[in-house]
């Protein structure tokens, strides 16, 4: 079995581009709320916490260039794995349908974590 043809392979990049949506969030978006809702105080405490957090702000564009990158390669094997064939098993088929699924919600997730962190990062600044 080759790279592209390996479910395991579809998975990790599926779970890897949920957790770096999820750094776009965290960049970008939370600092952002926090600010928003009149919590400065806490964001402050959280980047004394946390200094990585600092820079993950001053390098957004690498942060969503890898999400970005994940998403792509996670959506390519959701697209190839959408008329792959399940077990002949009827319990088999039915882990299978459901991993499936799950996955397609994962991905679902993943992209729209990345969305909302890009609006934080690049949209919400030009109207402040």
């Amino acid at each position: 079995m080759d790279a592209a043809n390996d479910p395991r392979l579809g998975a990790a990049t599926t779970w890897l581009s949920i957790f770096t949506s999820a750094s776009t969030l965290i960049c970008c978006a939370l600092p952002a709320l926090l600010v928003t809702l009149g919590a400065g105080a806490t964001l402050a405490s959280l980047v004394g916490m946390f200094p990585q957090l600092v820079w993950l702000s001053e390098h957004k564009a690498l942060v969503f260039g890898v999400a970005g990158m994940m998403l792509a390669i996670a959506g390519y094997f959701q697209w190839r794995a959408r008329f792959a064939p399940c077990p002949a098993d009827p319990a088999l088929a039915a882990a299978c349908t459901r991993q499936r699924r799950v996955s397609k919600v994962i991905y679902a997730v993943s992209v729209a974590l990345y969305l909302i962190g890009g609006f934080f990062a690049f949209i919400a600044p030009l109207f402040l």
